[in-house]
């Protein structure tokens, strides 16, 4: 009997549909094998914190016990990291949760002093937007789709016909006098107070901008808080659909594999 894809492990697929990403986070680093074909996990995620002093050599050793911990990783199993980040050419050009040493450092290097493996690194929302365009949300769409995350600020990626354009900073558009994540995250809902409903006001705003500027053919929502989208996506008039986010918390993991396999 066939097995189904969830229950698939590393025994079932073969190494050339095998890739290995790594998600650097703020709080956690977590990593886990992915089927390439269909986005799945190929084994149970594994996930240290990260170190409160997020020096590059601290989260070095961190990184090291991660992939450690699923034995030895064949030279074929392309290898992809996430960093919250800008990255050019594999270097940090800003760091925004992390340790300000990370600025100006190769993160592919400290990946292979740490790891023993070449990896490829990308910008986590880059990474995790790409994911959702491949295998989520956005599976089988045509056309530019922009894949934007509310947290603590507004991630953002943008997928056209299925090529990444990295390093998309949307949360930083200046829109009537404000960066925008500081009037439009979900952590400034929280922050103030605010209904699903006066959000949804300045979510309209911020998204009706950004479909002006871009003419995607969909938005992607991510983001904890895309788990309550019945309360705010509905009340938002925007000509693009907009729909949730499906991978969640994997997302990084899966689009840091995915375009390492690419990018090989």
């Amino acid at each position: 009997m066939a097995k189904n894809v969830s229950d698939l492990t590393l025994a079932d697929v073969h190494e050339n549909d095998v890739g290995f990403g790594i998600d650097i986070g703020g709080s956690g680093i977590k990593a886990a094998p992915v089927h390439l074909r269909t986005g799945e996990l190929l084994g149970k995620r594994f996930r240290l914190d990260t170190p409160e002093e997020s020096s590059p050599e601290a989260v070095g050793e961190v990184l090291g016990k991660v992939v450690a911990h699923f034995g030895d990783l064949p030279d074929s199993t392309p290898v992809g990291l996430t960093f919250p980040g800008v990255i050019l050419n594999d270097v940090t050009i800003t760091s925004a949760n992390m340790d300000k040493r990370w600025i100006g450092t190769d993160v592919g290097e400290v990946a292979r002093r740490f790891t023993g493996h070449d990896a490829h690194v990308v910008n986590d929302a880059d990474a995790a937007g790409y994911a959702e365009a491949r295998y989520g949300a956005g599976l089988g769409q045509d056309g530019t789709v922009l894949v934007m995350t509310l947290g603590t600020g507004i991630g953002s990626a943008l997928i056209h016909d299925g090529v990444l354009v990295p390093n998309l900073e949307l949360g930083h558009l200046e829109l009537d006098g404000h960066d925008a994540e500081t009037r439009a995250a979900s952590s400034v809902k929280d922050k103030e107070g605010l209904s699903y409903a006066k959000w949804a006001e300045r979510l309209q705003r911020y998204f009706a901008h950004v479909e002006f500027l871009f003419s995607p053919d969909l938005f992607i929502v991510g983001g904890g808080v895309s788990k309550d989208h019945e309360k705010f996506l509905p009340l938002l008039e925007l000509r693009a659909p907009i729909v949730p986010a499906k991978l969640r918390n994997t997302a990084g993991i899966v689009g840091a594999a995915a375009l390492a396999a690419r990018d090989r």
